[in-house]
C-alpha cells in the first residue's frame, strides 16, 4: 500500500494535502486522521465520492452520542475509531475507489482528503498457440516458427507483456476501460522455455511461463510429397519414412 502527505493542520489532521493510497480488492485499509480528539463536543464526519466527496458515509457526534455508518454501500464493512475518528474499510471493492474526506469540528474545523484506488485481483494470463499460423513439418527446424497468443479478459489499469528471460520484448496497456487484451508472439520451435507472459498493475502481477514442448507443435504436413508403393497387395504412401495405409487394391 502506498501513501503520501506531510503538512500538518489542526489536531494533527493534514490540511490541503491529498493523500494517495493503492490497495488490492478484498483487502482492508485504514484512513488515519492522525489525531486524538478528546472533546465531548467533537463532530467527525467521513464523506465519499468518485469525483467529489459529498456523501456522508460515517459520523461520530459525541455530544448527540451518535456513532453510525450512514451509507448502505459500506454497511458492515466500515468502522470508525471512537477515539481518533480513523476509518477502516474491510473487504474493499473496486467500486470503493474515489475520494474520502474527513471533517473534524470542535471550536474550529479541520479536514483531510484521501484518494483511494482499488485494483481488481489479477488472473493468470492464458497462452494458446495460433494453429492457423503454425509451421509446416516440411520446413527446416531453423526456419520453423510457432505463433502464440497471450490473453486476459475483463481487465483495467494493467499492462500485459511478453518477456524473454528478464527482458520485456513487447507490451500493451489499458487504463480505465474493462476490456480483453491479447498479445501475439512468434518463437522458434527449438527455443528453450525462457519466455513468459506477465500481467501487472501498480501493486501486483501474475505470470504464465511458456511451455514450448506443449504449445509449439508443427502443423500436420499439407505439402508433403507422397510416393505410392505397392506392398503386399496394398497401396501405401511413403512420406519421410512414415508409412500410411490408403486403400486395398
Amino acid at each position: 500500500m502506498f501513501m503520501c502527505g506531510s503538512v500538518s493542520g489542526v489536531f494533527g489532521v493534514e490540511a490541503g494535502v491529498m493523500n494517495s493510497l493503492s490497495v488490492m480488492e478484498g483487502d482492508s485499509v485504514t484512513l488515519h486522521t492522525d489525531t486524538d480528539t478528546q472533546r465531548n463536543d467533537a463532530v467527525i464526519q467521513w464523506m465519499f465520492g468518485a469525483q467529489n466527496p459529498d456523501i456522508v458515509i460515517a459520523e461520530i457526534n459525541r455530544d448527540a452520542q451518535i456513532n453510525d455508518v450512514t451509507d448502505e454501500r459500506f454497511r458492515d464493512r466500515v468502522k470508525m475509531d471512537s477515539q481518533t475518528g480513523s476509518l477502516t474499510i474491510t473487504n474493499i471493492r473496486t467500486t470503493d475507489s474515489g475520494l474520502y474526506k474527513v471533517e473534524i469540528t470542535t471550536n474550529s474545523e479541520a479536514e483531510k482528503t484521501f484518494n483511494v484506488t482499488v485494483y481488481a485481483l489479477l488472473t493468470v494470463p492464458v497462452i494458446i498457440s495460433n494453429s492457423s499460423q503454425c509451421s509446416s513439418s516440411s520446413e527446416s527446424s531453423a526456419e520453423s516458427k510457432c505463433s502464440l497468443l497471450c490473453s486476459v479478459v475483463n481487465v483495467s489499469h494493467v499492462t500485459l507483456s511478453w518477456f524473454k528471460g528478464n527482458s520485456s520484448i513487447s507490451s500493451i496497456s489499458v487504463s480505465d476501460l474493462s476490456i480483453s487484451l491479447s498479445l501475439p508472439l512468434e518463437v522458434e520451435h527449438q527455443d528453450k522455455n525462457t519466455h513468459s507472459c506477465v500481467l501487472n498493475n501498480n501493486i501486483s502481477n501474475q505470470t504464465k511461463h511458456l511451455d514450448i514442448s506443449q504449445l509449439c507443435q508443427p502443423c500436420a504436413g499439407t505439402t508433403d510429397i507422397c510416393v505410392y508403393l505397392l506392398v503386399g497387395g496394398f497401396q501405401v504412401c511413403d512420406v519421410s519414412s512414415d508409412w500410411k495405409l490408403y486403400n486395398s487394391l
